[in-house]
Parts: structure tokens; sequence; C-alpha cells
């Protein structure tokens, strides 16, 4: 576990070097080098605007126009046999030109392949909602209006889904401070017992870095746990706990490297 390290003021300064640091791109490769891909990409090309396209680490990368990923991903569904949009969200570029970076993750069953439809919208500018197509956009599209304040539409419920509807502010953009901000520290004690009460109770604790040795639950003292109530004198002896007995379990069998099986075969 590591050392917890007291941050201070937190709205007056990040706790990494650079909050905008870009990680290096792996190395690309050209769509022609795989008959797949260059395959799918003409068709795509055949009726969109393609802006730039690559392969990168095994999946094929394309760029295209905001206003047309409806249909390309219609067409992906319909006629390339790419059955399943497994991921979609954003990537915070405000700092640097003020746009957001928008991405599809698809993926084909058959062919067994990966595609990543990309576009860039202005900050301010809403997407095309494309859950009519496939169902689980619906949390996907959600969690990317909560989480970056990117509107979707004609998504069904366009409401934030992890955080209170009541919120202020969207946790991934690199500009929100990573412990929250004035509102994050009060909204529970405001909520549940009014700002009248916040001299008693004080701010919120939101550092996931703290741990407090004398917990009351000693929740984060693990071979040191005692039952409630009992008073801490800071000595307790280390609580060893064997998980599985010594003549094993009743059809659990210890891991023996020299009789088991490596499976190397991934579709197996």
């Amino acid at each position: 576990m590591r050392a917890y390290i007291p941050k201070d003021d937190v709205q007056a300064k990040a706790y990494y070097t650079d909050r905008y640091y870009v990680a290096p791109q792996v190395p690309k490769s050209e769509v022609e080098t795989d008959e797949v891909f260059a395959s799918d990409l003409e068709a795509i090309k055949a009726k969109f605007e393609v802006k730039e396209a690559f392969i990168q680490v095994e999946q094929m990368v394309v760029y295209i126009n905001a206003h047309d990923i409806y249909g390309v991903l219609e067409l992906m569904r319909d006629e390339l046999e790419y059955t399943q949009l497994s991921e979609l969200s954003a990537i915070d570029w405000l700092a640097k030109d003020n746009t957001f970076e928008i991405f599809y993750q698809m993926l084909s069953m058959k062919k067994r392949k990966r595609i990543r439809i990309k576009y860039f919208i202005q900050n301010g500018q809403a997407v095309d909602s494309v859950e009519k197509l496939f169902r689980s956009a619906d949390w996907s599209e959600r969690e990317m209006y909560d989480m970056f304040g990117i509107e979707a539409n004609g998504h069904p419920f366009m409401k934030r889904i992890l955080m209170p509807y009541d919120w202020q502010g969207h946790p991934l953009l690199k500009t929100y401070p990573l412990q929250g901000d004035e509102f994050a520290s009060w909204y529970e004690v405001d909520k549940i017992y009014g700002k009248e009460a916040r001299e008693e109770i004080g701010p919120e604790i939101r550092d996931t870095a703290r741990v407090d040795r004398y917990d009351s639950q000693r929740f984060a003292r693990l071979g040191f746990e005692v039952p409630k109530g009992t008073e801490i004198t800071g000595e307790e002896e280390r609580n060893v706990d064997s998980y599985q007995e010594e003549e094993g379990v009743f059809l659990i069998k210890k891991l023996n490297k020299e009789t088991s099986k490596i499976i190397d075969d991934p579709q197996r």
C-alpha cells in the first residue's frame, strides 16, 4: 500500500508534473498490409469521406466526418459484419485546440477484426446518437455526457448515469480537480444536513490514497482487523489467515505447474 502524502490546496495545483502529457504513439502501418482491412476501408470510402486510416496494434483506425457517424456504423453493421459496438467515449483535447476526439470500437466476430472509428468535434458540439443501431451505445453515450458533458442528439434518455442528476461539472475533463471541486467537497453534507451544518461536519474526504490507521472499522488495515469498538493501542499483532486448508478444498485443487496444462489457443 502506498504511503499517504497530504495534498493541500487541491484547487490550486495538479499532482502530476504535466496534466496534459500526451503519450508517444505506437507504430502505425499502411492499411494495404492487411487484405481484410483494405477491403473494409474501400467499402467505407465508396460511400463516405475518409480523412485518415491506418493500422495500429492490429486494428484499423479510421477518421471520418462527425455527421457521417450513423451511416458509417450502419454500413459496418449491415454490410461489413462488424456487429458489436464494444465501447465508445471521448478524449479531451480542449487544452490543445478546444476539441474532443470521439471514438467507437467495433468488433467483427466472424472476421476476428477490430476497427476504431474516430472523428473530432468542437467544444459544446453535440454528436448523433447511435443507440438505435447498437443498444450498447445507450449507457456509453450517457456516460460520455456525464463525464465529458457531450450530448448525443436523438438519445432516448440523455441524463447522467454515474453522478447524481444535480451534479455540477464533468469529472473526466482534464481541467476537473483530481479530488473534486468546492461543490464536490460539500455535496453530501449540503444534501443531507444542509449548508448550516458545514462548520460542524466539515468537508468530505475524497482522497482515495488516504488511510486512517485508527479507522473504527479497520477496513484499511489488512491483517490487523479487530472487532468494532475494540480499543486500539497500536501494538496489535498481525492476524495471519490461511485461505485454503492443507488438504485442499472440495472440487478445488492447488496449482501444480508440473501437472498443469497451458492452453495457448485463445479460441479454444
